[in-house]
């Protein structure tokens, strides 16, 4: 998935959750589980961290050190090994979704789509709007 999907997609954990520690522990998961879907990437690596540093940005003037930005760090701090010179065991990847390519069998997902689903959850977070919804009460 591209950086700004896995930003958005763990602070939206952050929010449905309300906890730090549950959106930190979660962060990783949700980056794996998007790994897995077959996804097409975006080919400018300055692009890539270009958004997801302006999406944090936000998200910390927004929201501060809350669950909301723990979330959003947490899943996309795995593809930081794409960017950082991390020791590569054996010549492998550290996060297992960089590994192999994704078991399931699905047209790739389009980056297009990623950035448009991503741009949406971000704006919501940024707006502070609540992203769970209530439970609707009898006659509403």
């Amino acid at each position: 998935m591209i950086v700004l999907m896995h930003v958005a997609t763990g602070g939206l954990a952050g929010a449905v959750t309300g906890s730090r520690g549950r959106a930190a522990a979660l962060g990783p998961l949700l980056h794996f589980a998007c790994d897995v879907v077959p996804h097409e990437d975006i080919p400018s690596r300055r692009f890539e961290i270009a958004s997801g540093v302006a999406a944090m940005l936000l998200l910390v003037r927004r929201h501060g050190a809350g669950a909301v930005t723990v979330g959003a760090a947490a899943a996309a701090a795995p593809d930081l090994e794409h960017v950082l010179p991390l020791p590569r065991p054996r010549g492998r990847a550290l996060f297992p979704s960089h590994r192999w390519p994704s078991p399931v069998r699905l047209p790739e997902l389009p980056a297009w789509l990623q950035l448009a689903a991503a741009t949406a959850i971000l704006a919501r977070l940024c707006r502070g709007e609540s992203i769970v919804c209530a439970p609707r009460r009898p006659g509403d």
